[in-house]
């Protein structure tokens, strides 16, 4: 269904939209369908929300500013809010406004203002180069790893993984840090590692070759690979001394080289197979009719 929107608003495709040095994200967050309340709570899906839209702006180099926050449902509005504003204050972006609205299901939409800092030109997806080293910035599958666990009735037994699909985290130092190292191009990896290098791929009209997809301790290969809503990045840099060095000035842990980029832009390969567009896919019901529309 995104390519049906690319087709009529060419300008969309990146994490965030660039409007005059500003970074503009927005993502919706629905029960049922991005938090199951009965395994995690409504203050959860509120952290997820924001944390979502946060994310976006990490991919992009960028430091969130403000956050708008609509709800439309019938929820605990405090508790809700409890981790709304423990994400903003975490990630530091401040809640400024919003909207709330009556509805069937509960919707939490987020839409987040930032910058690059001192003026920096942000990351795309849209960059990479042949010969460019791809990184994570972290092991891959414990949110999916986590909900696998909440779902056996065993998540006592794997607090880190629980914690990683409740609580996900965006990783602004790292996007900041990798704008820095001479990224190319970059993504957050929301959606699966199979799936949003594909997009990166496509955008930036390079090959791609994935050599491992690193697990978080705990999870699955498959997980690491499609489990989705890590919201670690996913990069290309021309250098990989530089990029261990301002990671390491910087005091995080050092990125994990997975693959590389290759100037055959149809290539698509992990290992001896091929690429598998592994990760969530956002296809919905829509009417292709002339009188449809999108709001």
């Amino acid at each position: 269904m995104l390519e049906l929107l690319r087709a009529r608003l060419p300008a969309i495709g990146d994490d965030s939209a660039v409007v005059e040095g500003l970074l503009l994200c927005a993502d919706a967050c629905v029960a049922g369908v991005h938090a199951d309340l009965s395994l995690v709570g409504v203050d959860d899906l509120g952290w997820k929300a924001l944390a979502a839209s946060v994310s976006d702006i990490a991919a992009m180099g960028g430091q969130p500013v403000a956050a708008l926050v609509t709800v439309s449902g019938t929820v605990d509005l405090a508790l809700l809010y409890d981790g709304l504003l423990a994400a903003a204050e975490e990630f530091g972006c401040p809640v400024v406004g919003g909207d709330l609205s009556a509805g069937d299901g509960l919707v939490v939409s987020v839409s987040v203002v930032g910058r690059c800092p001192d003026g920096a030109e942000p990351v795309w997806r849209s960059g990479a180069q042949a010969g460019d080293t791809l990184f994570v910035t972290g092991g891959l599958g414990a949110s999916a790893a986590g909900l696998a666990m909440l779902q056996s009735g065993r998540g006592r037994a794997a607090r880190d993984l629980v914690a990683a699909h409740r609580r996900p985290r965006a990783r602004l130092a790292e996007g900041q840090a990798a704008r820095q190292a001479g990224a190319t191009a970059m993504i957050d990896l929301s959606d699966g590692l199979g799936i949003d290098l594909w997009r990166l791929a496509d955008a930036s009209e390079v090959g791609v070759v994935l050599e491992r997809a690193p697990a978080f301790p705990g999870a699955s290969k498959a997980q690491a690979l499609g489990g989705g809503e890590d919201y670690e990045l996913l990069f290309a840099a021309p250098d990989r001394r530089r990029v261990a060095t301002v990671f390491g000035r910087a005091g995080l842990r050092s990125p994990l080289p997975v693959g590389r980029c290759t100037a055959d832009a149809g290539e698509r390969r992990f290992g001896d197979g091929e690429l598998p567009r592994a990760g969530w896919q956002h296809d919905f019901p829509v009417t292709n009719t002339p009188s449809a529309g999108v709001s």
